[in-house]
């Protein structure tokens, strides 16, 4: 008889797999539509690392689990609210940037930057969101490797690499008037 948290696993992992291949179909209909629509790629060299992460961390988590039990933390049902809470937060965030949300640097000379939802309040609430996923979901299962490492690993691409670029994009872009 399998298990509620073998069944746990497999249902987090199916649907974070679909949601995250969803996210990427999006971005690819969103960056389509922004080039033709003035945005301006920036080229990323480290954009690779971030998909290697997130890849990393979707196979990582299960395995490390699966080698423990897998059992449900004391505690699991917390950290799979914080997974629905960082859910919630990562759709508003997209939903807010509506065409303008991306996995990838896009700017839009002549325009202003987003400040409704989610941005009203912070600079960049989805990777809040994922940086919760990144360790919450983990966490359910006892997987501490998975979210120490991939927390860590995901922090140091933000602070040291995405959001600096971000940032310089912005800043080399033609306000708006």
């Amino acid at each position: 008889m399998v298990s509620a948290a073998w069944v746990l696993l497999g249902v987090l992992v199916a649907a974070i797999a679909l949601q995250r291949i969803s996210e990427l179909r999006l971005a690819k209909r969103n960056l389509q539509w922004a080039l033709g629509n003035g945005g301006r790629l920036v080229v990323e060299p480290h954009y690779w690392m971030f998909f290697v992460l997130h890849t990393g961390w979707l196979l990582a988590w299960p395995l490390e689990a699966w080698l423990r039990g897998p059992e449900r933390a004391e505690f699991w049902w917390v950290f799979l609210v914080g997974f629905g809470l960082a859910a919630v937060l990562r759709y508003w965030a997209i939903a807010s940037l509506g065409r303008r949300w991306n996995t990838k640097i896009v700017v839009f000379d002549q325009q202003p930057l987003v400040r409704r939802g989610p941005y009203r309040l912070l600079s960049h609430p989805n990777y809040l969101a994922v940086a919760l996923e990144l360790v919450c979901v983990p966490l359910i299962f006892n997987a501490w490797w998975t979210a120490a490492v991939c927390t860590l690993l995901n922090a140091a691409l933000l602070l040291g690499l995405r959001i600096p670029a971000e940032m310089a994009a912005i800043r080399d872009a033609t306000p708006a008037n």
